[in-house]
């Protein structure tokens, strides 16, 4: 497949394109600043450097492509506000390409309540007030890709780590896996990965842990 990536050189941005390359993909990894990226993509990696606040700066690196994965979002608390913001900006440049797939981070608070015991219940709800603007700017991007004309997905892990690739972790489509309190951010993106693919998932938030 034709990919492009945003959040390419983020923690989990960065696990995309690496995989995706190993896969065989063609890249295109939408950057702010190239020498971040670090990865050579022996021919199929195009590294774009754009302004994400504007949509028709991003369209060439979405021309002709076949889905588009983000791991655009806060990297602290002070960044609240910004997975919404440029992801708005993402699906303005997607319906101007004529991109319809898109499958992007957010995280396991923002979804339905696992069926858990009472600590795992009360454990979500110390971390969601905690970061709560956080998970609020979450809400705001998922309520914008719910309507948009895209075919989205949106990935909701738990606790990132940074952890060797696995590819053994739980996905539940409308929900949560139950106990899943960690992740590697490898398998997140592994995760993103498969989705893309995945009929089943369009429209659709999925729970991923391990």
């Amino acid at each position: 497949m034709k990919l492009t990536v945003f959040g390419a050189t983020g923690g989990i941005g960065g696990h995309v394109v690496r995989q995706a390359l190993d896969a065989g993909h063609e890249v295109t990894a939408v950057v702010r600043d190239p020498s971040r990226l670090g990865i050579d993509g022996d021919g199929r990696l195009n590294v774009v450097r754009a302004d994400l606040t504007d949509a028709r700066s991003l369209r060439p690196a979405l021309a002709g492509r076949d889905a588009v994965l983000s791991g655009l979002g806060a990297r602290s608390r002070k960044d609240a506000g910004v997975a919404a913001r440029l992801t708005r900006t993402v699906l303005d440049a997607m319906e101007a390409a004529e991109v319809r797939r898109l499958v992007v981070v957010s995280a396991a608070p923002v979804g339905p309540e696992p069926d858990d015991g009472f600590l795992d219940r009360g454990m979500r709800a110390i971390v969601s007030t905690v970061l709560r603007d956080v998970y609020d700017d979450l809400r705001a991007m998922e309520a914008a890709l719910a309507g948009s004309a895209t075919d989205w997905t949106v990935v909701r892990p738990p606790r990132l780590q940074d952890k060797p690739l696995t590819g053994r972790y739980r996905t539940v489509v409308g929900g949560f896996p139950p106990r899943g309190r960690f992740i590697g951010r490898a398998d997140v993106a592994h995760a993103m990965l498969a989705l893309t693919e995945d009929p089943g998932a369009v429209k659709q938030g999925v729970g991923v842990a391990y």
